[in-house]
């Protein structure tokens, strides 16, 4: 499990995104890269991670489910997600 540190930090980064959007997308629109460079660096689509939501874990994400691949295969073994089942030919 993640520590809550690190959740409260992917959070205050999409937030951060979503504060200065319109601004990035104004200023790159410009072709200003010195006025991009000014901006916080959180302010970075790219500097968001995505983790799964039960565990923490931010390899192996799978963005359907919105969790990490061993999350969800324990989740589907155990008939948690409706419409997946285990694999038979």
């Amino acid at each position: 499990m993640a520590k809550k540190a690190w959740f409260t930090r992917t959070k205050r980064k999409a937030e951060t995104v979503k504060k200065y959007a319109a601004l990035r997308a104004e200023l790159k629109a410009k072709h200003d890269y010195a006025g991009l460079a000014k901006l916080p660096r959180d302010a970075s689509p790219s500097r968001v991670t995505n983790r799964c939501a039960e565990s923490g874990r931010r390899h192996g994400y799978l963005r359907k489910f919105n969790c990490s691949r061993l999350t969800f295969r324990q989740a589907a073994l155990n008939g948690l997600i409706p419409g997946i089942t285990k694999a038979s030919w």
